[in-house]
């Protein structure tokens, strides 16, 4: 099985790849980190790391000619189980509200806009670890009930169906951890980040056949 993380200039890309690898270790799974839209097209399974801001990420994506049709065609077309991760997860929705309006990927319907929390103590962007919320998704459900997460993001992700929401934290209030449908999972935490945890849930990915 070919695992594919998309090298579009991420600044977790090194870190995210090298997790990968090692949840993969004695399974046979081969991880290749490529900009190549081919390779991306055939791939078994898709990863697309980000950090920073949603419209440089987007413009990092757009800057390799035929990359975003290669994304659209091996996880729309084909149905390869994909994963965002942080950044991007976040270029799933349909628009990016930061520094204006900037369109996303739009495989769920969404916007990613300025984390709001009601507390005012609260910093941000947010940094460090918070609990997730439990959820039925394979990729997610062999977490413990009490699992952390690491997260650095000033920003977060509105789905616009409550069906499309796998798992929240409170930061301030709920704030979305996971979106996914279909063959489709993103994160905002960073599982790279997360140790036993992140391990897991990427282990989980490689393993999962979406239905």
């Amino acid at each position: 099985m070919a695992v594919v993380v998309v090298d579009y200039g991420a600044g977790n890309l090194k870190s995210a790849a090298k997790a990968l690898m090692e949840a993969a270790k004695g399974t046979g799974v081969e991880v290749a980190v490529t900009a190549d839209p081919a390779a991306v097209a055939r791939a078994d399974r898709i990863v697309l790391p980000g950090v920073g801001a949603f419209a440089d990420c987007k413009a990092g994506l757009e800057a390799h000619a035929g990359l975003i049709e290669a994304l659209n065609e091996a996880v729309l077309a084909k149905q390869r189980p994909f994963l965002g991760i942080c950044v991007g997860m976040q270029l799933m929705a349909t628009l990016g509200i930061e520094y204006g309006e900037h369109k996303g990927l739009d495989w769920i319907e969404g916007k990613v806009v300025r984390l709001t929390p009601n507390d005012p103590t609260l910093k941000i962007p947010q940094i460090g670890w918070n609990n997730l919320s439990p959820s039925t998704h394979p990729v997610l459900r062999g977490l413990p009930q009490d699992a952390d997460a690491y997260f650095v993001h000033s920003y977060h992700f509105v789905a616009a169906r409550d069906a499309d929401v796998l798992s929240r934290i409170d930061y301030g209030g709920p704030v979305v951890a996971a979106v996914g449908r279909d063959n489709l999972i993103g994160v905002q935490f960073h599982p790279e980040k997360s140790q036993a945890v992140g391990l897991r849930l990427l282990a989980d990915f490689l393993k999962w056949q979406p239905s």
